[in-house]
């Protein structure tokens, strides 16, 4: 975060809440980024605002600057404020914009991308308190114990690079086996169109498809592997057979990514994980089939 600059000696300095420079009084809400499983795959997050202050506060806006992103991720309240009591954590959710992509990194490598190292996520809290008139606002350095931003940000990135050579999608209707043991799921693959003015024509591959907490591989069916997508290509699909990969009582009730098929692909010089994810008609296909071959035991 840039430091605040310093004042003529003959100037009063205006008031404000302490932000993160200042060590005499730590701001009254801190802040943590988060992401729960059923959030993955939906392009938003959760802050995580902790009332360290002693007394009520009123949040009126959150907001979040982070340079891995082309704008602030934002909390938009549905109606009123938010009351925050002491020591209380609650999660605010928000979407994130478009990531700001630099060149090519594998998305499961532990360093962050270029940028996150020389400015932290810097939060924006907007609240009133009780006895006070009008908002304040106050800009606490944001926590991100598990690196939900550097993940987010290079999924992204990935996804794009992904998307402009092809839209990759699993088509609605599943195919069950007469024995119910197992089914077919397709995975439709339709390269974008070249633009024709000149002659680098992008690609990439589908190194694998890996299974999922609901559906995996048959041992004698595998899935393909090295597929190879082209700009200009024929529309192709990718029939997998599957079968339940776990069949205890919570495997159904209890899913929040049974049903994202996650592709490890190489393209644009970044290598990482995509996930395909079964439209509504779909998921519920794959749950009652799921249920049904598991007893059949």
């Amino acid at each position: 975060m840039a430091a605040v600059p310093v004042l003529a000696a003959c100037t009063a300095p205006e008031s404000r809440e302490p932000g993160p420079q200042d060590s005499a009084e730590p701001p009254p809400v801190t802040v943590e980024v988060g992401q729960p499983r059923d959030q993955y795959g939906k392009q938003a997050i959760q802050l995580l605002l902790t009332n360290v202050s002693g007394s009520s506060l009123t949040v009126a806006a959150a907001q979040l600057a982070s340079p891995l992103f082309q704008g602030d991720i934002q909390w938009e309240p549905s109606g009123g404020g938010l009351e925050l009591p002491p020591g209380q954590p609650k999660s605010l959710p928000a979407r994130l914009p478009a990531p700001v992509c630099g060149p090519g990194q594998s998305s499961t490598q532990q360093s962050p991308p270029p940028g996150s190292t020389t400015q932290q996520p810097v939060a924006t809290v907007k609240y009133s308190a009780a006895g006070q008139a009008g908002l304040r606002e106050v800009a606490p350095v944001a926590a991100d114990p598990f690196g939900v931003l550097e993940r987010n940000n290079l999924e992204l990135c990935l996804a794009a690079d992904a998307a402009a050579v092809a839209d990759i999608a699993l088509d609605p209707r599943l195919e069950v086996a007469p024995d119910s043991r197992t089914a077919v799921v397709s995975l439709v693959i339709t390269p974008k169109g070249t633009d024709g003015a000149g002659p680098d024509v992008r690609s990439m591959t589908i190194a694998s498809i890996a299974g999922t907490t609901l559906i995996a591989e048959p041992a004698d069916d595998p899935w393909p592997r090295n597929v190879r997508v082209t700009q200009g290509a024929p529309r192709s699909e990718l029939h997998l057979r599957i079968r339940p990969a776990r069949c205890d009582a919570h495997a159904i009730a209890e899913d929040k990514v049974g049903t994202l098929l996650p592709l490890h692909v190489n393209v644009g010089g970044r290598e990482g994980q995509v996930k395909a994810a079964a439209g509504t008609a779909l998921r519920g296909q794959i749950y009652d089939f799921v249920a049904a071959a598991c007893a059949r035991g």
